[in-house]
């Protein structure tokens, strides 16, 4: 294995414990169903697809000079026609 693989390796061992240590019990429990598992596994994909966004947001601001048309960079009232927009 490489040592990135290695690393992979040993944040799921540690994650294993505090689990165990945290919930009192392992991956091997029974007393949930499959749809229990599922629902579990879509939380975690939605927390990271929240993660992934946050990240993008950033590395997008990050591109943004003077010569960046995005939405932040341009005024307000050149983006709307509503009035209430331009109150908030």
């Amino acid at each position: 294995m490489s040592k990135i693989e290695d690393k992979v390796c040993n944040k799921i061992l540690e994650r294993s414990k505090v689990g165990e240590s945290k919930y009192g019990t392992t991956m091997e429990r029974t007393d949930l169903s499959r749809l229990d598992w599922l629902i579990h596994a879509q939380e975690e994909a939605m927390d990271l697809a929240v993660y992934l966004q946050k990240l993008i947001d950033e590395e997008e601001k990050k591109k943004c000079n003077e010569n960046c048309r995005c939405e932040s960079r341009i005024p307000k009232w050149t983006r709307t026609t509503s009035m209430d927009e331009l109150k908030e």
